[in-house]
């Protein structure tokens, strides 16, 4: 959506194909692309005001945190307000995509004969493939991933586990838990679980400049005495903090989800060691029976139409200059495959700004080898502040890689 409008303004001649029937991606509940993780309670984990697109500011009787309802809702306005339906062509997938001998690529889709383009622009997310926990043993219940909830409908009564600690696995959680028999979730490495709101406002609000700005060391001691103060030791609750510094990894956010805990509405174990049957041996030693496993055990970022001697994306790594371009691959440019500690919808329009004015060489980029130097350097600060998981190859500071978008578009 935003790579059409950034092409489209540029007056850069393009196709756009778009696998299912309407806009919204993985925020149009039950897309018929197949790609849609939304469930029917999903609200957005950062405010109205992060998540807006540039120019055009979400309503303003839109609540703190939409549902997804809303978004698509103003997806379809932003779709309509800058005149970019017609030029998408939805229901056509793209099957195909490979490099030619003079640098074009050619483009295979389930409708049209191939077309070659001197560029391509990959923005097909990265929360659909789903990627799944391997325990020893055999689980003999029933099983799912969190892309296929939708919502409480077929658990209630049930002894459910749920395999994870990220944002899909504690919303799960605790909306199981007005129908389910029991809901137990399993982590193998916990979380620091943030609040929605601090102090009354939306929690994001209180990242922003200067505060994203100042030293890492400096910001987790912000963030920890702000929590402290806020919601207390969320051990208290029932819920012990790792090991490991605040900010290293993607944040948990969760008005309810403590509280849930420190209800003994969600009981909390350590990793699986063994599955037998319908019993689920845990590294503690405990065993419990369940009727469901859920995994919210994240996603693979996934390019079914590169064959792989070309192009893949091995333990989830994205050798991408300012994650956008590859130094490998000439006129080949990635859209929306950030993990913000924010929204990713007004960094990829920011993106899509860019590689407009890259092909139109209002932007230039580097030789190949300081490309290959930043994403080298860059990856080494990743390990630096981040947990090593294939969760975290693609991770932003929203407002930092805000401002460097903003300089790579005015040619900086």
């Amino acid at each position: 959506m935003v790579a059409t409008r950034a092409l489209h303004e540029a007056k850069i001649p393009f196709d756009c194909f778009e696998k299912g029937s309407n806009i919204g991606g993985n925020w149009l509940y039950n897309n018929d692309n197949g790609m849609s993780s939304a469930y029917q309670s999903l609200h957005i984990n950062t405010s109205k005001q992060l998540m807006a697109y540039q120019n055009y500011p979400m309503p303003d009787y839109y609540p703190d945190y939409p549902g997804h309802q809303l978004i698509h809702k103003y997806f379809e306005s932003y779709t309509e307000h800058f005149g970019l339906r017609d030029k998408i062509t939805f229901n056509t997938s793209v099957e195909k995509v490979e490099k030619l001998a003079d640098h074009h690529y050619r483009v295979s889709t389930n409708r049209f004969p191939p077309r070659e383009y001197t560029d391509v622009i990959i923005a097909n997310g990265h929360h659909w493939s789903r990627k799944w926990a391997d325990f020893d043993g055999k689980f003999t219940g029933s099983v799912s991933h969190s892309h296929d909830y939708k919502s409480y409908q077929g658990f209630e009564g049930k002894k459910v586990l749920i395999v994870g600690i990220g944002n899909s696995a504690v919303d799960i959680a605790c909306e199981l838990t007005t129908v389910a028999q029991s809901v137990t979730l399993s982590t193998r490495s916990g979380a620091y679980i943030l609040p929605k709101y601090l102090f009354g406002r939306p929690t994001d609000h209180l990242s922003k400049p200067p505060l994203a700005y100042i030293p890492l060391f400096i910001r987790r001691i912000v963030l920890r005495l702000v929590l402290k103060l806020s919601t207390g030791n969320q051990a208290n609750f029932g819920f012990p903090a790792p090991k490991r510094p605040i900010l290293s990894d993607h944040p948990t956010i969760s008005q309810d989800f403590l509280n849930k805990v420190g209800h003994g509405m969600i009981h909390i174990k350590p990793n699986i060691k063994k599955l037998d049957e319908r019993q689920v041996i845990f590294e503690d030693g405990s065993a419990e029976e369940f009727d469901h496993i859920i995994y919210c055990t994240g996603y693979n970022i996934d390019f079914p139409f590169f064959d792989n001697a070309f192009f893949n994306a091995a333990q989830n790594e994205l050798p991408l200059y300012e994650y956008v371009v590859d130094p490998h691959n000439p006129g080949l440019y990635f859209i929306g495959f950030i993990q913000a500690v924010g929204s990713i919808m007004p960094l990829a329009e920011l993106q899509a700004f860019w590689v407009a004015k890259i092909l139109k060489n209002e932007s230039q980029l580097p030789t190949k080898e300081k490309m290959l130097h930043w994403i080298h350097k860059n990856r080494q600060k990743m390990d630096a502040q981040y947990k090593k998981s294939s969760r975290h190859t693609i991770q932003v500071e929203f407002f930092p890689y805000k401002r460097q978008l903003n300089q790579l578009i005015k040619g900086k």
